[in-house]
């Protein structure tokens, strides 16, 4: 069996899907062939986090997506993400297993409450992490104007806020890259690197985007995408929350950034699930963008389960509703367990795939899940793979059906896709 190889992937639009189970690529593949013409696929991709909650490794991870789409028939490129990575041994696995684009994450260098300082706050805060912004006298007093036609005012205020908010992630970010070159350089491979500030309470501001993005490439870091935090709500499992023409508006702004600093890919993390966004992105960008999904495919997988295994699926269900208020901590989502109903409340196994998943028949083209159910099972997963009963039978019931699987995420990702070929 030929295993597809990893490569860098450039400015071409690209996808990426994450597997938690490691056996959703043959779906994934399924659905670019179906719906991905013009779109370069990431099949290898999982974060530290999920690898460590799953109790995979990165060569697990590697090895089953690229047997996957082997398995699929796949001989085209395929990239290979290693997620969010914060430390020098994150790198040093996920380089050693074979991964090419190498994601950055220095959410925990950055202050999460910046943009609610007072200004004798913020002065006293800027004067504490001054050392951290050596950039601070370049950027201050000056305006910027976009190639749209929207200038960006660098007062010493938003110079002052960037510093204190990202001054220590900027730092972070560039001693991390400078650590994946000399992996890469060692072993001669080629690698690119994608830049994550998205994990933060607050948006980040077209002024900090020009900042961090700058700053970051005249460092030296090979800058291929970047995940700002856009304006809006982009939790977990649902669609997007927010205005959409004021979304329109900053994903262009944002976009015209990339263009003019890099170019990179604008990415979107986070994005499964964004239907009613996808077409705003891609046109925003002219197709220069890149989007990650995870958990989305863990929940089609628990799709498969309801259709084929319904007391396995109501058991998995109650465990879920057990287990989501530990395992949410760390991530951004507004489901509670008193809001939707318990499982024996529910009769029909048609009516439980809907509270808890949605089903897909039934959300007209564009639209994405909205059921704060299925936040409570993407939370969970972690809990659920290792459990010593669900994690197996979850497996057999995937591996007992896989033309079942395959299906469901051919249709699941094409309405991610389709309207992602808007823009190019």
């Amino acid at each position: 069996m030929n295993f597809p190889q990893c490569r860098t992937l450039g400015l071409n639009p690209s996808f990426g899907f994450g597997d938690r189970t490691g056996l959703a690529t043959p779906g994934h593949v399924a659905a670019m062939r179906q719906d991905g013409a013009g779109i370069q696929p990431i099949f290898p991709q999982q974060s530290i986090r999920e690898m460590a909650r799953t109790q995979r490794t990165p060569v697990q991870v590697m090895e089953d997506a690229l047997r996957g789409a082997a398995e699929a028939g796949w001989t085209d490129v395929t990239g290979a993400d290693a997620d969010h990575l914060k430390t020098p041994d994150d790198v040093n696995v996920t380089a050693a297993a074979g991964f090419t684009f190498f994601t950055i994450d220095p959410s925990g260098a950055v202050d999460q409450q910046a943009d609610n300082y007072d200004e004798g706050t913020l002065r006293t805060r800027f004067a504490a992490a001054r050392e951290s912004a050596p950039w601070f006298e370049k950027y201050t007093g000056r305006r910027v104007r976009l190639a749209n036609g929207t200038q960006i005012d660098l007062d010493e205020q938003a110079c002052m806020r960037a510093a204190v908010k990202y001054g220590a992630a900027i730092q972070h970010a560039v001693k991390l890259a400078d650590h994946i070159r000399h992996v890469h350089e060692q072993a001669g491979r080629d690698y690119e690197i994608e830049l994550s500030v998205d994990e933060t309470d607050q948006p980040t501001t077209l002024a900090e985007h020009l900042i961090i993005a700058e700053q970051c490439l005249e460092a030296g870091m090979p800058l291929v995408s970047l995940a700002p935090r856009f304006i809006g709500d982009f939790e977990k499992g649902v669609d997007f929350r927010g205005g959409l023409t004021d979304l329109e508006a900053s994903l262009a702004n944002h976009a015209a950034i990339a263009k003019m600093v890099g170019p990179y890919k604008l990415s979107l993390h986070s994005g499964s699930d964004k239907l009613s966004m996808y077409s705003l992105l891609s046109r925003a960008t002219h197709g220069q963008f890149h989007v990650k999904t995870a958990g989305t495919s863990y929940l089609e997988a628990l799709r498969v389960v309801a259709r084929h295994d319904e007391a396995l699926f109501r058991a998995i269900v109650n465990f879920a509703r057990g287990r989501y208020d530990v395992d949410k901590a760390t991530y951004h989502v507004s489901a509670t367990v008193a809001g939707v109903p318990a499982p024996e409340l529910i009769s029909s196994v048609r009516d439980l795939e809907r509270e808890y998943l949605e089903l897909w028949e039934e959300v007209p083209e564009g639209v994405g899940f909205t059921k704060p159910g299925r936040q409570i099972l993407h939370c969970t997963f972690g809990s659920t793979l290792t459990h010593a009963e669900f994690g197996p039978a979850i497996r057999s019931i995937l591996l007992s059906h896989p033309d079942t699987y395959a299906e469901v995420l051919a249709d699941h990702f094409g309405r991610h896709l389709r309207p992602l070929k808007a823009g190019f």
